[in-house]
């Protein structure tokens, strides 16, 4: 199936659109929107910052003449960030536009609107730091070592972020995660209240999409992005622990060939990697927590 082989979903309820990037998403989501009168909103936790709008493939000028686009390059950089924003975003919106297009590559979104969102404390500032320093001192493994019993069993344990961020929730509150997470109250959006839909490309066809569409960033202003975010990039290399903006897939590969550390061939090719192997993840992911939602195979 191509992506305008996909019918337009029923009329009168919000459509939830996820894929690996590079998919078509954003085109599907529009197509949805342009023909029925919908908003887009965007479901992306990349998308949301102003610092990237290429690197990013936020939608440019004749995709936002075509049909409204909301949250959307709306975070400055630097700013705080997090699911639950986006959560507190969306409720609102959704109370104003009923039926709208929520898409993006974001699974935490996702199954948070779908599926509830645990209200924990924000993380104290001095909690912050020491887990930056724990991850950076000691590694994964002692962080983990240090988390309770039952968030340990549950956690992707190869994902440094998500260890952090379990590990913030039991120093700060003193409840592990997992406990916070069983107390999650009823989601925003019932999944059986909405059209829902995956797209699940074929590798090399997406592999394909992601060498044509890197190129297509370089030549449409990514490199001038990075430039400007220059004067802003962290001293050290970011890592897990790296504020939210530095993550953009690309990002630091065109940080390093402007500071003269690799080739832009070079950065090209290390980004063009990078870029499959998160729309790998985000695959793997959508498969796991997302496989009740209906799939659609691509091409």
């Amino acid at each position: 199936m191509t992506l305008t082989d996909i019918p337009l979903p029923p009329a009168g309820r919000p459509v939830l659109i996820a894929g690996p990037t590079a998919s078509g998403k954003s085109a599907l989501a529009l197509r949805v929107a342009q023909a029925q009168d919908r908003v887009i909103i965007n479901a992306d936790a990349l998308q949301v910052h102003d610092s990237w709008r290429v690197l990013t493939a936020r939608p440019g000028p004749d995709d936002l003449a075509r049909a409204r686009h909301l949250l959307y390059g709306h975070v400055p950089r630097g700013a705080a960030y997090s699911v639950g924003h986006w959560l507190r975003e969306v409720a609102a919106l959704l109370a104003r536009h009923p039926d709208a297009v929520i898409v993006g590559g974001t699974g935490l979104y996702l199954s948070a609107l779908t599926e509830g969102l645990a209200d924990i404390p924000p993380t104290p500032a001095d909690i912050r730091a020491r887990a930056d320093a724990m991850l950076r001192d000691h590694g994964l493994a002692a962080m983990l070592a240090d988390l309770d019993t039952d968030t340990a069993a549950r956690i992707d344990r190869r994902n440094p972020a998500r260890v952090q961020r379990a590990w913030e929730v039991l120093h700060a509150t003193g409840r592990g995660l997992a406990a916070w997470q069983a107390r999650t109250p009823p989601p925003l959006l019932l999944p059986d209240r909405a059209t829902r839909l995956v797209l699940a490309p074929e590798r090399g066809w997406l592999a394909a999409r992601i060498s044509d569409r890197f190129a297509a960033m370089l030549r449409a202003g990514a490199l001038e992005e990075a430039r400007a975010a220059l004067p802003h990039w962290p001293a050290q290399t970011p890592g897990p622990a790296a504020p939210l903006w530095t993550r953009a897939i690309g990002a630091p590969e065109l940080i390093a060939y402007l500071q003269g550390k690799m080739s832009l061939p070079q950065a090209e090719a290390s980004a063009t990697l990078a870029t499959r192997q998160y729309a790998k993840r985000q695959a793997n992911w959508f498969r796991n927590r997302l496989g009740h939602w209906p799939r659609v195979t691509l091409p």
